[in-house]
């Protein structure tokens, strides 16, 4: 379906630090024009006053996990894009475990092609490695996918990347964005055996982050940072978790020139130890929610720019599975639809400007895997924009969660933002707490 003509008038524009009032003309998939005042040439124009509303580049979430295939019980790519689009994010990359796993160009293309009839966001994957896959890893386009996936520490299936040969035979045979997920296998193993003999299955969640510890975080945090520092890769260190992590990276240069950068998710920044006796194994993730003091030292170096993108590892789950004991609950939780939001919310408690947010959640999601002509409110630009009230109150309830899951961690919480329009590619897909039936999404392209 041919996008209308639309003309966004009167919009506070938020885009490389700045915020300009001006208009902005959509033609087809494209942002054509940005100016203080532009008039609609014909009648067929779409006009949209937008006076008193913040216009941001559609958020870039680059780690999801959307359950398709196999695990189609929990979301799928059409339901938690869905979502995503309801909360101002426009483009994903998912990640490679599902079921199959994506460890294999074949299995990957599987997913592209889901995706091409499914989506209603912008889609890329990663691919997965494994301690077997190297020559399917060689097989891969980078101009066509957005990275590599290692977990260095607990997966599912063969998953787990534990031989340090194959690791620095990866590392070294690949120029794609390597992105880790970091914690020691051993030191949690010893961990979790403590605490199971000491209390049985049913382990008080508030241990979580003592089993999944500090010390398993940085050490494999910093291990890969060395291997990176002595192949040459370029690595991104997905969902940091500790204060002490934090110290590992640099602010010293910008973005386009690192090759070792961070990531922090919504649910780092928001929760601590201290919500475990409330929200229970809802707040289960890997790598854990930790202390107060992490939470403020994340905040800290997400806003001195050691860490560069905010993202939502969303992976849901189904609520009797969170509601099982905790050697049985498994971790994560949805949060495409609420990511946004929470986060204007901290612009509320004056923790970030919405300038900082559009950087970490729009421009260095594009710059860091050269994502072509998406991230930016610029001219020749795709146009995936997000429409924002800034002061227009809502809580979240079952009634409004559009996740398969039905339920979310942010459940009861009001939010003073509010997304009241989203554009994927010049077409309207979200309007006033409805999605549309247009499927606009194109799959990610990148300037490698």
């Amino acid at each position: 379906m041919k996008p209308k003509t639309t003309l966004i008038k009167n919009a506070h524009i938020v885009n490389e630090g700045v915020i300009l009032k001006g208009d902005i003309l959509i033609e087809d998939e494209f942002i054509k024009e940005i100016n203080e005042s532009i008039s609609a040439k014909s009648s067929d124009v779409y006009v949209i006053d937008a006076e008193g509303k913040y216009l941001f580049p559609g958020a870039i979430d680059d780690q999801v996990h959307f359950r398709e295939p196999g695990l189609t019980e929990k979301a799928t790519i059409e339901t938690e894009s869905r979502a995503a689009v309801a909360g101002g994010i426009t483009s994903f990359v998912e990640m490679p475990n599902t079921n199959p796993q994506t460890t294999t160009v074949e299995k990957l293309e599987e997913k592209f092609e889901i995706a091409s009839k499914t989506s209603y966001a912008n889609y890329s994957f990663m691919f997965g490695g494994t301690n077997d896959n190297l020559d399917e890893i060689l097989k891969v386009d980078p101009k066509t996918v957005a990275g590599l996936k290692l977990f260095l520490g607990s997966s599912t299936g063969n998953m787990l990347v534990d031989d340090p040969v194959v690791l620095e035979k990866i590392f070294k045979s690949t120029n794609m964005v390597i992105s880790v997920h970091c914690e020691d296998e051993a030191t949690i193993k010893k961990n979790f055996q403590e605490h199971l003999d000491k209390y049985g299955e049913d382990i008080p969640i508030k241990y979580h982050p003592v089993i999944r510890s500090e010390e398993a975080c940085y050490l494999s945090s910093s291990k890969a940072i060395e291997l990176a520092k002595k192949t040459g890769a370029r690595l991104h260190v997905f969902h940091l978790s500790t204060g002490k992590e934090t110290n590992l990276f640099s602010n010293k240069i910008p973005l386009k020139d690192k090759k070792i950068t961070a990531e922090v998710c919504i649910h780092h920044l928001w929760f601590s130890d201290e919500d475990y006796d409330k929200k229970g194994t809802l707040i289960k993730w890997n790598p854990a929610v930790k202390t107060k003091k992490d939470r403020a030292q994340l905040w800290e170096a997400l806003l001195d720019d050691r860490i560069d993108v905010i993202a939502t590892d969303h992976a849901p789950h189904t609520i009797k599975e969170k509601n099982n004991v905790y050697t049985k609950a498994p971790s994560g939780g949805p949060l495409v639809q609420h990511a946004l939001p929470a986060m204007l919310e901290m612009f509320h408690k004056d923790k970030i400007s919405v300038e900082k947010i559009v950087e970490k959640m729009c421009h260095n999601p594009a710059i860091l895997f050269e994502i072509e002509k998406r991230g930016f409110i610029k001219e020749g630009y795709y146009a995936d924009l997000v429409l924002i009230d800034l002061n227009n109150p809502w809580t979240v309830n079952k009634e409004n969660i559009l996740y398969k899951c039905k339920w979310s961690p942010f459940e009861g919480t009001t939010f003073k933002s509010r997304i009241t329009h989203t554009f994927v590619n010049g077409s309207l897909v979200y309007q006033n707490a409805k999605v549309s039936d247009v499927k606009a999404a194109k799959r990610l392209t990148f300037n490698r």
